[in-house]
């Protein structure tokens, strides 16, 4: 049987850095629609769904072919953990007796993530001996070369204390997520209520597929890399 699979695009009204950031224009299309977009055309994704406190955001997603949902002002603040978000869209879904096998987490602001990026990642949850999936990109790995003070005001390491002198060509890879895909069983986020367990994989990105927009800049760079290519 196939699975069901949930995508959840959260956007909530506020933003710190870059005001109406969701919605904002990038390449010619609000913020939002391109991970929407990319969400419809992938294959493995049963529902679309954004969930928002902003009636203008939900008219947008609307616009654009996604369900929505109302979110609570509590759950949209800047503090508002991306776990709490999930657990009620899965909730007011299974209110409506809609359930499904996994959840996708795409955040509006990776306009450059495409259905191909989100096939891609599901198909190797499925084929792997995992609960969850992150997606990554590679970042310098100097940052294992550097200390942390300890509460007695001592130094150690921030990893290993024998990273600080180690050739950076011997240490090991480093990555961060890059906010673009989180994919978890469904059964295992609801018992842990967490978008991390102890058998996540990760999804490796490009950098220029990992830019996340915080800032206008970013807008000016995506919106480029949007028009010079056609990664929809």
């Amino acid at each position: 049987m196939t699975a069901k699979v949930l995508a959840l695009i959260p956007a909530r009204g506020g933003s710190k850095g870059l005001h109406r950031k969701n919605i904002a224009l990038v390449a010619g299309k609000p913020l939002i629609a391109w991970t929407i977009e990319a969400a419809l055309k992938a294959q493995c994704i049963t529902t679309a769904l954004v969930s928002s406190d902003d009636d203008e955001i939900l008219q947008v997603a609307r616009e654009y072919g996604a369900e929505v949902i109302q979110r609570p002002a509590e759950l949209a603040t800047e503090t508002s953990r991306s776990d709490a978000v999930v657990l009620h869209a899965v909730r007011t879904k299974e209110k409506m007796g809609q359930y499904y096998d996994y959840i996708i987490l795409l955040q509006p602001t990776s306009p450059l993530r495409n259905s191909e990026d989100i096939n891609n990642a599901y198909n190797q949850i499925v084929n792997a001996d995992a609960t969850a999936l992150i997606s990554v990109q590679v970042i310098d790995n100097k940052i294992l070369k550097a200390f942390k003070k300890k509460e007695d005001g001592f130094l150690e390491g921030v990893s290993h204390n024998t990273y600080p002198f180690i050739c950076r060509q011997d240490l090991p890879e480093t990555y961060m997520s890059n906010g673009a895909i989180y994919i978890i069983k469904k059964d295992c986020f609801i018992r842990n209520e967490s978008l991390l367990t102890d058998k996540t994989i990760s999804f490796l990105m490009n950098s220029k597929k990992s830019i996340d927009i915080d800032c206008q800049e970013d807008i000016e760079i995506a919106s480029k890399l949007l028009q010079m290519t056609n990664l929809q």
